[in-house]
Order: C-alpha cells, then structure tokens, then sequence
C-alpha cells in the first residue's frame, strides 16, 4: 500500500528517524521510537512505513534531499565560475558546516551505511542514493564552471566522506574540534589527489 500523501509528515518522520538512528542506533530504532522523536502519535510511523526496512530507506533518501538542499543553498552562495582554489574553499566550507551543524545527521548516515552492508533492499537504496548524488555533485560542478570529471567526482565524494567521518567522530586534531584551518587543509589535500 502507498504511504499518505502527506509530504511534510514523511518528513517529520524521516527527521525523527534520522534522530533516533544518531542518538541510539540501530538498537533502539523502531517505529515507536520514531513516533516520539518526531512528537507524532503513536502508530504514525508504521502508518506511513509499513516495516523497518522500509523506514530506513525512506530516511536514506530524506538525508539524500537534505544533501542536495545543502549543496544547492553553497551553490547560491558563490557567483561566477569558480577556479582550483574556489573548489578547496567551497569543500572546506562545506565539511565544517557537516561536522559542526549536521553532525546527528551525518551519525545517522553512518549508522545506515553499516547497516546497508547486511540488508540488500538498503544498500540498493544506497546505490540509488549514490549515483543520485553523483549526478548531482557533477552538475553542480558544471555549473560552477568546473571541469572535474565524473571519476574525479567520484574519488572527491570517497575522500569528502573519509575526511567528514574523521571529524565527525573527532579524529581529527589534538581536540577533536572541527575548525576553519582544519577542514581547509583536508579540502586542499582531496583537491591535490585528483589534480595533477
């Protein structure tokens, strides 16, 4: 049976899940616990995500669309054709916003991406997500008069989710704090990998 039509309630529940999965896991991922951080009544979930395989990809996908939103609001940001050194600026930017403002977020992605590994339904949903992001990254780039190549694309996207895992789980620095500097020096250090 199709979910409700109700957008913004799939949302809320995919938030909540996304919430859940960052503070207790997968152990304590359920539809109740998903009704109640998302402050939905009971049953809302299992309504809406008739079974747990099925929620944890429908928040896949919500963190897909919360990734393109990000990277089109950068996108806005900056005018004009972009050079190497734009790239470097536009990916360190974007690493310190991830670690420091989406950090539960990026704790839940994590939390997925180990769990896609046991469920083939997930991890294809992964595989969508990841080409989807591709594209997406590739036309970015073209947009900002870039001229990466898909493979490159591709290798920044395995280096940018290297790096954000590492500050992410405060593996980087003396502190584990995720600062300007820092997140500079890794972009700098991924643009240098693909440019010869």
């Amino acid at each position: 049976m199709a979910p409700p039509p109700n957008l913004a309630r799939r949302r809320a529940l995919t938030d909540g899940a996304l919430r859940v999965l960052a503070t207790t896991g997968l152990h304590g991922f359920s539809h109740r616990a998903v009704d109640t951080a998302a402050d939905l009544p009971a049953g809302t979930a299992a309504n809406y995500f008739g079974s747990r395989d099925a929620l944890l990809a429908a928040t896949a996908e919500r963190v897909l669309e919360l990734h393109e939103q990000d990277m089109a609001a950068a996108h806005g940001l900056v005018s004009g054709p972009v050079d190497r050194e734009g790239l470097i600026g536009l990916l360190a930017m974007s690493l310190e916003m991830s670690a420091n403002l989406h950090r539960e977020r990026y704790l839940a992605v994590y939390e997925l991406t180990l769990e896609s590994t046991r469920r083939p339904a997930l991890r294809k949903t992964f595989d969508a997500i990841r080409h989807a992001a591709i594209e997406f990254t590739c036309e970015q780039h073209r947009a900002l008069g870039l001229t990466t190549s898909r493979q490159d694309v591709e290798t920044l996207i395995s280096l940018y989710g290297g790096a954000l895992f590492t500050l992410i789980t405060g593996q980087a620095g003396d502190d584990g704090k995720t600062d300007t500097a820092t997140c500079t020096a890794l972009a700098r250090t991924m643009v240098a990998g693909i440019s010869s």
